[in-house]
């Protein structure tokens, strides 16, 4: 069983904006004079949901998760969120396709159970079909990366316990920037 913290890049990267995700992967993994805490694994899933969820059954402690997130606000905001089960409600499971919400309420199903988990999202411009990422959005992957960082810090040295039925560790107030 691994414990520690899991981050996911998620996202298309032939979608514009949507490649978010893998972009701030990509670059939270490519500077080997600042590499991540020991225990923490970031890895690029793109838009595959199952190798996500299988993932997720070796037990992590925490999960962030990193998205192109529609919450509204102008292109290129961040926006970063603590989420439980009761935020998942119930989706169906695409085993060729990535709904994180779907990935993430199916688990039990599959015999895992939800870490704590974060998403650190950002406000798309464009996910037309297209590569790179919109001006406001390639603006907003450094502080995205910082974000991160910052937050896998915290959930290392907290050695935060999985999610369970009976126990669920206070909700973090979700907080949104501008980039």
């Amino acid at each position: 069983m691994t414990t520690g913290v899991l981050v996911a890049g998620i996202g298309n990267l032939f979608l514009g904006d949507d490649g978010f995700g893998p972009e701030v992967v990509r670059r939270l993994t490519a500077d080997p004079r600042s590499p991540l805490p020991a225990g923490v694994r970031a890895v690029d899933y793109g838009i595959r949901g199952m190798h996500l969820a299988y993932d997720l059954l070796d037990g992590y402690d925490a999960l962030v998760l990193v998205d192109a997130y529609p919450g509204g606000g102008a292109p290129g905001e961040l926006t970063v969120l603590e989420v439980g089960p009761d935020d998942l409600g119930t989706g169906e499971f695409d085993a060729h396709g990535m709904n994180p919400v779907s990935v993430l309420a199916n688990l039990g199903q599959l015999g895992g159970t939800l870490p704590l988990t974060h998403v650190v999202g950002c406000t798309p411009a464009d996910v037309e079909e297209g590569i790179g990422l919109s001006e406001a959005v390639a603006a907003a992957v450094p502080e995205a990366v910082a974000e991160v960082r910052a937050l896998v810090r915290r959930l290392s040295a907290a050695g935060p316990a999985p999610w369970s039925p009976t126990t669920e560790p206070a909700p973090a107030p979700a907080r949104t920037r501008r980039s």
